[in-house]
């Protein structure tokens, strides 16, 4: 008997196994070492944010006047700012700030612009689309960071306003992906289907639409965390974010950026973890990309 003809059983060809997704997907994923590298370094801030208390050497809001501005050192390894804090204790408790800012503003804007895009895009021809969708092009008008900056100037300074601009400012952004899905995903025959049966509008906007958009909207808010971590720290930078004593990255380029020449640690520390969370989101979020689409992660 012929190799053929063992995969041949009275004229039906046997079932092919049946690929494993999840073995797929991180075949994909990690195969990229640059997103390894992100997740490493996305481990790290998220670690530092957690224990913070523990791993600061220093109160990160205790003044020390008799050792301001002090050179990198064993005792303070970043040195010291301009009113005697220790650098190093303030960039880990800024981490902290990042992180929580960063995720609390995605889940707030990702939620809300999902929930206001797939009802838009469902509800295509009715006027609840048009209010919908005309307060997210008038939103859009503005680039984000000048949007959040005009509403974090009338809320004032502190975390949870900042939150707010931001969620404002990214919320039109998920609402205009998630309308587009919604609009190409109700096509598909068996949404079809499913109306003819008589499914109610939820049961199909949630059971159907919402689990075929999901792979593209998570892909968009892990690339959306480190836009929003960079600007917040532009508005801290500015004077309207956290509320100082707070540590914030964006506060502490301010505060040492007058001090370039002589301790321009104090500048580049807080700019470097910036980067770094910037860069980590990107790379990870190129990885759920390619390991989430199909055309491009392939077959095994």
């Amino acid at each position: 008997m012929t190799k053929e003809d063992s995969t041949t059983i009275s004229g039906f060809q046997e079932a092919q196994p049946r690929v494993n997704e999840w073995r797929r997907f991180t075949r994909v994923f990690f195969q990229r070492k640059m997103v390894i590298l992100g997740l490493m370094v996305l481990f790290l801030l998220v670690v530092s944010a957690i224990f913070a208390e523990w791993l600061a050497p220093y109160d990160p809001y205790k003044r020390d006047m008799f050792n301001v501005l002090a050179q990198p050192s064993s005792e303070h390894w970043l040195g010291t700012d301009a009113i005697g804090r220790d650098t190093l204790s303030r960039l880990i408790f800024g981490t902290r700030t990042a992180i929580l800012v960063g995720f609390v503003t995605a889940g707030f804007a990702s939620i809300s612009g999902m929930l206001l895009g797939l009802i838009a895009g469902y509800f295509s021809h009715s006027i609840l689309n048009m209010i919908i969708m005309r307060i997210m092009d008038l939103l859009m008008t503005f680039p984000m960071i000048i949007l959040a900056l005009f509403i974090a100037s009338i809320l004032g300074v502190g975390i949870q306003n900042v939150i707010i601009a931001l969620g404002i400012s990214a919320l039109p952004g998920y609402a205009r992906v998630m309308h587009g899905l919604s609009l190409s995903i109700k096509e598909n025959d068996y949404i079809l289907a499913e109306e003819a049966a008589g499914a109610s509008y939820w049961r199909i906007m949630f059971h159907h639409i919402l689990p075929n958009a999901a792979p593209p909207m998570i892909v968009l808010v892990t690339l959306q965390l480190g836009t929003l971590i960079l600007a917040e720290a532009g508005l801290s930078f500015l004077g309207i974010g956290i509320k100082p004593p707070g540590a914030a990255w964006g506060g502490m380029v301010n505060d040492g950026y007058r001090y370039l020449v002589t301790n321009p640690w104090l500048s580049f520390a807080p700019g470097i973890a910036i980067m770094l969370v910037v860069f980590a989101f990107n790379m990870v979020g190129d990885g759920l990309r390619d390991a989430l689409d199909p055309k491009l992660r392939g077959t095994l």
